[in-house]
């Protein structure tokens, strides 16, 4: 598809992750400019675009989207609503790039996938851990065969449940009616993309899924077995009703193991024959910086973007898979 020079995004949804995590990427990077934001209470619309510099907001998402100087579409707002959103986009022939998950399930996400194949546009999903230097380092390692021929990845996310969580607030990511495996849809799919990323595309996926405390609707506790098209082994559990945080992956190969967190900064970290190596590698001050350049270079440099509708597509078979909808 045949882009402009300069690229002029609206979001639809400018709350807590466009804040500094994402939304600033898209006034930083050169050939993208941030012209409107949209948010349902017109009032904080009003007040993030004077904050931010942005000079139109509005109330209502089809404004937005069929807003002329508009020419692509982040969408930043709570899964349940990406399709309904994802699909004006397409019928409006504008790229689309939407916070993850893609969608609460695997057929939401491959009716979106579909509209933007059908025209042709690009689509993409802020998986933006596939850019961001700590995870590629890690990508360097294995593609090195630095531990030899992978074997094993294993995954174990524990934590205990927040305040809320036990005082029966509301939160969107513990309501079933939008994220139905709770901050199993949330969090883990930021590693089982990751691991696609890594080690090529999931085969074969089982896992058990239960609402061990009754604290809310959402599932709280996950367990995955899978194998990768390649015959490596994975598993995983995701426990959030636990005593302490825990944030483990370690993955296993022929002559050496990486290990490391997903969502702490702590070192990354090697042992192989030739010894150890610790590492600690930052991310940048707007998390979603390296993902949105990216963006920019499939858009108007032809560089595919290692974040995709397709690649997001996957994801949502596998986490469908392991909570036994699919």
């Amino acid at each position: 598809m045949h882009m402009k020079s300069k690229i002029r995004w609206g979001i639809i949804g400018c709350g807590d992750v466009t804040e500094v995590k994402s939304g600033p990427p898209y006034q930083n990077t050169d050939g993208f400019e941030l012209v409107a934001v949209m948010r349902r209470d017109a009032a904080k619309a009003a007040d993030y675009a004077k904050r931010h510099g942005v000079a139109k907001f509005y109330a209502d998402a089809d404004t937005l989207i069929h807003d002329d100087e508009v020419d692509a579409v982040y969408i930043a707002t709570p899964p349940d609503s990406h399709a309904a959103y994802a699909l004006k986009v397409a019928a409006a022939g504008k790229p689309c790039c939407i916070e993850k998950p893609m969608a609460p399930s695997y057929a939401e996400s491959l009716e979106i996938h579909r509209a933007f194949e059908k025209k042709g546009l690009p689509l993409f999903v802020a998986y933006y851990r596939r850019t961001l230097p700590r995870f590629l380092k890690i990508k360097q390692w294995l593609d090195a065969k630095e531990i030899g021929e992978v074997r094993h990845i294993r995954w174990l996310l524990a934590k205990p449940p927040s305040e809320n969580d036990k005082s029966g607030s509301y939160n969107w990511r513990t309501d079933a009616k939008v994220a139905p495996g709770g901050y199993f849809d949330d969090l883990a799919s930021h590693g089982l993309n990751l691991f696609a990323y890594y080690l090529g595309d999931f085969e074969e996926v089982y896992g058990i899924a239960k609402n061990q405390q009754g604290l809310y609707s959402a599932k709280d506790a996950i367990t995955a077995n899978w194998s990768h098209r390649n015959g490596v082994t994975g598993e995983a559990a995701w426990n959030f009703g636990s005593n302490e945080r825990i944030d483990l992956v370690e993955i296993f190969g022929s002559k050496g193991k990486i290990s490391f967190s997903l969502f702490d900064e702590h070192e990354i970290y090697l042992k192989n024959e030739n010894g150890e190596q610790r590492l600690r590698i930052e991310h940048p001050k707007h998390v979603q910086q390296f993902h949105v350049e990216s963006l920019k270079a499939d858009l108007l440099d032809n560089i595919t973007h290692p974040s995709t509708g397709k690649t997001a597509l996957h994801t949502s078979w596998v986490m469908d898979s392991i909570l036994g909808n699919i």
